[in-house]
Formats: structure tokens, sequence, C-alpha cells
């Protein structure tokens, strides 16, 4: 679990997809999960899988993006025996649980190689509230570190004899306070820290703070951009004409 939590902790890698504008690899996400919600057969979505691993190798962040994978296969795996149970077949109920996670790498593709500096940059420029920005760039700081002291705590805890697998269904869900009560403490002095931060910085004192980075499209960005525009109506076009006959 340790393993699958570092991979939602941001890491600057030096590749061209890490270069892009911010605004681009947003867009090339919103494609990929366009194309996975309406992708209805299983070479469609395996299709759309092949080209996000694709994507995720040239941006040399395969294994991270691997890792959010890992993490929704259960999921995966419920929705695949649910539709099954339902008798929509194995092809179907496959197609199903491969969207899911076509869904899950497409957007993992975009936190993985956007840090939170050009989220903030993203929200900006889409006019969101300065408030509603910084509340939803610290959490996206903040979650993967929550849930990094969650582990280390549960690993510390289990050194001491806390058993967290054993037992009836209550018996682990009492066992899970000593790991809540260390967990939510850290939060609150995490969380008094920050507070300081902002007050020292002066939050709020300026209407319409400047940023010292800007956002601006170059043309490595711009023919990203459009081949990325080529092929997404590229791919609605095929599926308008063989998923739907006129």
């Amino acid at each position: 679990m340790y393993w699958i939590a570092s991979g939602l902790l941001y890491r600057r890698v030096v590749s061209p997809f890490h270069k892009l504008d911010p605004r681009v690899k947003l867009l090339i996400s919103i494609e990929f999960f366009v194309l996975s919600l309406i992708a209805s057969s299983i070479i469609a979505v395996s299709i759309i899988l092949l080209s996000i691993v694709s994507v995720a190798a040239f941006a040399r962040s395969l294994k991270r993006v691997g890792r959010t994978v890992v993490f929704s296969l259960l999921f995966a795996a419920f929705i695949f025996g649910f539709n099954l149970l339902f008798g929509l077949g194995i092809l179907r109920a496959l197609t199903f649980a491969l969207r899911f996670i076509a869904i899950i790498g497409s957007t993992s593709i975009f936190f993985v190689t956007t840090s939170p500096d050009e989220l903030e940059q993203i929200m900006k420029w889409m006019r969101i509230p300065r408030d509603v920005v910084f509340a939803f760039v610290t959490a996206v700081r903040f979650i993967p570190v929550v849930m990094l002291d969650a582990f280390q705590i549960m690993d510390a805890q289990k050194s001491r004899g806390l058993e967290l697998e054993k037992g009836s269904l209550m018996t682990r869900v009492r066992n899970l306070v000593p790991v809540l009560i260390p967990l939510v403490v850290n939060s609150v002095i995490r969380s008094g820290e920050l507070a300081e931060a902002m007050e020292s910085r002066g939050y709020g004192s300026t209407p319409k703070p400047t940023s010292l980075y800007g956002m601006s499209l170059k043309w490595f960005d711009w023919l990203v951009l459009a081949g990325s525009l080529v092929v997404f109506a590229l791919a609605l076009y095929i599926y308008h004409t063989y998923a739907f006959p006129l």
C-alpha cells in the first residue's frame, strides 16, 4: 500500500511531455477520458488503454501511472463481478472493468505529470475563485502526504503488536483507533503550521496577487495540441461511423 500511495506524489521528471503546457496535458487527459466513456467494445477500450500506456511511457511515468492502475484493480474486479452477476456476459463485463481502468489511467496521466503549481495556474486561468483554488491545490498536495502518514503509523503500530488484519470486521474497526488518533493529531498540527505560513506571507492582503510564473503556448505545444485534436476527432468519427451506422 505504501508503494501505491507513493505513486500519487508528484515527482519532477525530464521528458518532453512534462515540458508541455499544463493546458495541453489537461486536454489530452480529457480526450482520453471522453473516449474511455464512449468506448463500447473490448477492442476499442484495449486501443485506448494501449494509447494511455504509450503516452505514459513517452512521459517516462509508466511505473507511476501503473501504481494508480494497481490501486483501481480492486474496484475493476468488483465492476467485473457485478456485471457478470447480472448476466451481461464475460466480454461485456470485462469491457466495463477495462473502461474503468482506462478512466483512472486517463486522469492519472495528468496528475502524475502536472505539478500542483501548474494545476493552480490552470485553475486561475479558468477564473476560479482564489479561495477555491487554494483549497483544492492544498488538498492535492496533502492528501497523498496524509496517506503516507497513515501507512507509516500503521507500520509503527504493527511493530508494537497491533493486529489490523485479524479478527472480525468490528474488531478491525476498533483496532484502527490507535491509527486514526495520531493521524488526526498530525493533520491538525500540519493545518496549524499551514495557517501560520499563510499568515506570515500575507495571504488575502492583496485582492489580485500576481504570479512569478505564467503559461504560454510554444510551437511544440501548438503542434501537440493540433495533433491531439485531429486524433480525437478521427476517433469520434470512426466511433460514430461504425458504432452507430446511419
